[in-house]
């Protein structure tokens, strides 16, 4: 019987499929705010641009999965499965930027701590020691609070007329915006003593 198709052999599979599709989404989350408004309402525009980010985030949850579970890894798919999940983060808060429901601020930290512990990371693996800023517990609770956050603003109206859904997801890009800060304080601090070793 033939042995399955290892990873070395699959240069294009479902995980990456997905990946892709990932990419593909994030110009139709910033263009669909820019289709007029007699050809499209503003509350379509809301509730297009959140679904289409949910959407994204749950095929990131897939392909990982995916790609774990039937062996279909590769160094590609390793590479562009976080490039995909920033970009795709980055762009929303710039267009949330753009629409005024987000401060620009929490969004510089946010993008900004992105560069730096993808930058940490890629430094410490030429050192040996990627190990040492691996993803915590507490860079999990953020990302959670981060993709929770941004589909509600990009929703922006009100669920049901009731749920005031933009004040609940500002209150948690400040909570992401807090523990992204938090949680680069402790890969900068574990990450110091190989930074900072001459030899």
């Amino acid at each position: 019987m033939a042995s399955p198709p290892n990873s070395s052999r699959l240069s294009f599979n479902v995980p990456m499929a997905l990946t892709w599709a990932r990419i593909a989404m994030i110009p139709l989350v910033i263009g669909i705010f820019y289709v007029p408004e007699g050809w499209f309402p503003a509350h379509w525009k809301n509730a297009t641009a959140c679904w289409l980010f949910v959407l994204a985030a749950v095929t990131d949850a897939f392909d990982g999965y995916i790609a774990r579970r039937y062996g279909m890894t590769s160094p590609l798919g390793a590479f562009l499965d976080p490039v995909a999940d920033k970009l795709m983060v980055s762009a929303a808060l710039v267009v949330l930027i753009s629409l005024g429901r987000v401060d620009e601020f929490v969004a510089l930290v946010i993008i900004g701590r992105e560069i730096t512990v993808s930058a940490l990371r890629e430094w410490m693996a030429q050192l040996g020691k990627s190990s040492s800023v691996a993803v915590n517990s507490l860079g999990k609770i953020k990302t959670i609070a981060q993709m929770v956050a941004i589909p509600m603003l990009l929703f922006h109206d009100r669920l049901f007329g009731l749920i005031d859904v933009h004040l609940i997801g500002t209150l948690l890009i400040y909570v992401a915006a807090v523990l992204t800060v938090y949680s680069m304080l402790i890969y900068l601090r574990l990450a110091w003593p190989h930074l900072s070793d001459d030899t």
